[in-house]
């Protein structure tokens, strides 16, 4: 148990990143890495699962990530289908709640069925919510809520889009269903978030590591807790 776990975050999210230069430093492709970091996601589950926090969320695949060569973007989403399919026990067991956020239409039916189905199986797990972001972007996500807004005001002209609130633009992005992210962290040293929750992250605290993900241990995770339990977070007040 992390010995600052009187402050526990709600809700942590994880920019994984890493796994290629994993991989090069010990002279394997870059899948390797890919393959690795998928057992890190088990450790980290467990050890989230073990800390109390109530919501976990991955950056597993961006909009951008589709840019990169067809070879690898085949073995992410093989990566990905096998993952989807050999995780529902171990799910389950921890009483994990599972879905996956993003532009899911860019993504093959055969996925996305594999997908729909282990949300299905996991909707009633209460221990943690675990949220995979896929093909998914902080621009895109804010731009899809903006079409919802215009398409709104377009359909029904009871609806005053100028009225809206912050809290209820925040209703039409995907991650409407959960609280924002109370800590980021990013593996890998990158002192960036890449296009990731950007919305949602306006006042999220941010933990940067130089561990490179496959490293990323449960340690490393409740390190992670560790700093932001002795944060205080003021959200542009003054204490």
């Amino acid at each position: 148990m992390n010995e600052d776990s009187g402050k526990v975050p709600a809700h942590v999210s994880i920019i994984m990143d890493g796994n290629g230069r994993w991989a090069k430093e010990r002279g394997k492709d870059r899948t390797f890495g890919h393959v690795e970091g998928v057992e890190r996601v088990r450790d980290t589950v467990e050890a989230a699962v073990e800390e109390g926090v109530s919501v976990l969320s991955l950056y597993a695949f961006s909009e951008e990530n589709w840019n990169r060569p067809g070879t690898e973007v085949t073995a992410l989403m093989k990566l990905l289908m096998k993952s989807v399919q050999g995780e529902r026990e171990t799910l389950m067991k921890n009483k994990v709640r599972f879905r996956a956020l993003g532009n899911r239409e860019r993504l093959s039916p055969v996925l996305n069925a594999a997908i729909s189905a282990l949300e299905e199986s996991t909707k009633d797990n209460d221990a943690l919510t675990l949220v995979v972001f896929i093909s998914y972007s902080g621009r895109w996500d804010i731009l899809q809520a903006a079409k919802k807004v215009a398409a709104r005001s377009a359909s029904d002209p009871s609806f005053d889009a100028t009225a809206m609130t912050a809290e209820d633009f925040s209703k039409c992005l995907v991650t409407a269903e959960f609280p924002d992210p109370d800590l980021i962290i990013r593996t890998s040293g990158e002192i960036r978030i890449s296009n990731y929750l950007l919305w949602q992250g306006a006042y999220s605290e941010f933990y940067f590591t130089d561990v490179l993900w496959p490293d990323f241990t449960k340690e490393e995770f409740r390190k992670a807790l560790g700093e932001y339990a002795r944060r205080d977070r003021r959200y542009g007040k003054v204490k």
